[in-house]
C-alpha cells in the first residue's frame, strides 16, 4: 500500500499515475482527521464565510468531518461558474451540522441577522480573488475585500468572537524581492490593488484587535491548488488548454516560480490555527514594531509549501498527468505580476507544528483525475 508523500519521501517513491495520487491523499486527509478527533468539539456553529468557494469549501467540509456544526456564508456570485459552487454547496448539505445563508457581507444590515445564530469562531474566506480581475473590474474588490470585510470584523466585535481567522494572500509581498518572504517583512509596495485591499484587511483587522481585545489570526495563502478548484486558476486554465488543443499562454516567458500549495495542506494549517486563538505578544516593542506581532491579539502567518517550483515543470507535471503536450506562446510580464514566490513558513513549524506534505508531483495529478471526472460530468 502506498505511504503518504512528505517532505521527506523521494519522489522516486511517489506513484504517479493518477488513482494513487488521489489515494496517497486520501490516506493522508483520513490521518489529519483522526488526528484531531480527540480534541473536545464545541457545539456552537463556526462561521465560515466564503463556504461555496474552493478554499472555503474544503475548510467547512474538514470541520463538519471533525464533529463541528458549520453555519456558511456565500453570495454566489458569477465571478465563475455557479454551478460548481452549487455542487460544493451541495456536497456540504450532506453533512447534518451544515446550514447555508445566501447573502452578500457588503451589506452591513445583515450583522444583525447573523449575530443571532449562536456562532462563535469564524473562519473569514469570502473574497473576491484575481490579481488581472482586479484591474479590469475595481468596484468589486472594493464591495469584497473591504466592506465585506468589514462587516465581518463588525459581527466578531458583536458577538465577542473567540477567534476570528481570515484569508489575505501572498501578494501583500508586493515588490519585495527577498525570498522567502516572511511575515517581518515590510509589505508597503503592492503591485495590484487586489494586493492592496488584501494587506488593507490586515490592518483593519488589526485596528479591530487593538481596540476591542478580538484574538485574529491572518493567514497569508501562496498559490493554492487543489481539487474543486476555480476556472480562472492556472491548473485548470491550462488544462482545458491542453483539452482543447490550443496553446498556452506562459507570461513572464514562463520564467514565474511559485509556492504551489495542495489545499488539503492549507485547510490543515486553518484548523490548526482556528484552534489556538491569537494572542498578545509580551516581547513586542512598540519602539521596534513588526508587522506580523503585536501587543493586541493578533497574528499573521504565512501558509505556503516551503518550495517554489518553476511555471514550465508545473505544466510539464500537467501534460504528463492528461498523457498529451501543447504548444507554449511565452509573453511579456503582465502589470501586477510577481515574478517569484517563496514562503517562510517557520513560524507555523514551531508554533503549530504544521509544514506541507503534498509536493506536485503528487497534488497535480490528483486535481487533473478530479478535473477530468468534473469535465466529463458538466460538459460545456
Amino acid at each position: 500500500m502506498a505511504v503518504p508523500a512528505t517532505s521527506s519521501t523521494p519522489f522516486a517513491l511517489i506513484p504517479l499515475h493518477l488513482s494513487s495520487a488521489l489515494s496517497i491523499l486520501r490516506v493522508e486527509s483520513l490521518r489529519r482527521l483522526l488526528a484531531g478527533s480527540f480534541r473536545t468539539l464545541s457545539l456552537v456553529p463556526v462561521l465560515v464565510t466564503g463556504c461555496a468557494g474552493f478554499i472555503g469549501y474544503h475548510v467547512a467540509d474538514a470541520l463538519l468531518r471533525r464533529g463541528e456544526s458549520v453555519l456558511g456564508v456565500d453570495s454566489m456570485n458569477y465571478y465563475y461558474d455557479p454551478a460548481l459552487k452549487e455542487a460544493r454547496v451541495g456536497r456540504l448539505a450532506d453533512h447534518g451540522g451544515f446550514s447555508l445563508e445566501r447573502i452578500d457581507l457588503s451589506d452591513r444590515t445583515v450583522i444583525d441577522g447573523l449575530r443571532d445564530r449562536g456562532i462563535d469562531r469564524i473562519v473569514h474566506l469570502a473574497a473576491q480573488a484575481g490579481v488581472r480581475h482586479s484591474i479590469e473590474r475595481p468596484f468589486d474588490y472594493l464591495d469584497a475585500n473591504l466592506a465585506a470585510h468589514l462587516t465581518v470584523l463588525e459581527l466578531a466585535r458583536a458577538i465577542e468572537s473567540p477567534h476570528l481567522v481570515f484569508a489575505s494572500s501572498s501578494s501583500v509581498y508586493g515588490g519585495n524581492e527577498s525570498l522567502p518572504f516572511a511575515t517581518e517583512h515590510a509589505v508597503d509596495h503592492p503591485l495590484s490593488l487586489y494586493a492592496a485591499t488584501k494587506r488593507s484587511g490586515e490592518l483593519m483587522a488589526h485596528g479591530y484587535a487593538r481596540l476591542y481585545g478580538i484574538p485574529t489570526t491572518g493567514l497569508r495563502f501562496f498559490s493554492v491548488y487543489g481539487t474543486w478548484g476555480r476556472p480562472d486558476m492556472a491548473l485548470w486554465r491550462f488544462a482545458e488548454a491542453i483539452r482543447e488543443g490550443r496553446p498556452i499562454e506562459l507570461y513572464n516567458h514562463g520564467r514565474h516560480r511559485r509556492d504551489f500549495t495542495w489545499v488539503e495542506d492549507v485547510v490543515d494549517g486553518v484548523l490548526r490555527v482556528l484552534d489556538r486563538p491569537a494572542e498578545s505578544d509580551p516581547e513586542f516593542d512598540p519602539r521596534s514594531p513588526v508587522p506580523d506581532r503585536s501587543d493586541a491579539p493578533f497574528r499573521i502567518y504565512n501558509l505556503g509549501n516551503d518550495t517554489n517550483v518553476d511555471l514550465l515543470r508545473y505544466v510539464e507535471l500537467i501534460e504528463v498527468a492528461m498523457g498529451r503536450s501543447t504548444e507554449k506562446i511565452l509573453l511579456p510580464k503582465q502589470p501586477g505580476d510577481v515574478e517569484a514566490s517563496a514562503a517562510d513558513v517557520g513560524p507555523m513549524r514551531r508554533e503549530f507544528g504544521w509544514k506541507p506534505s503534498t509536493p506536485v508531483e503528487v497534488g497535480v495529478p490528483a486535481f487533473i483525475e478530479w478535473w477530468e471526472d468534473w469535465m466529463s460530468s458538466h460538459p460545456g
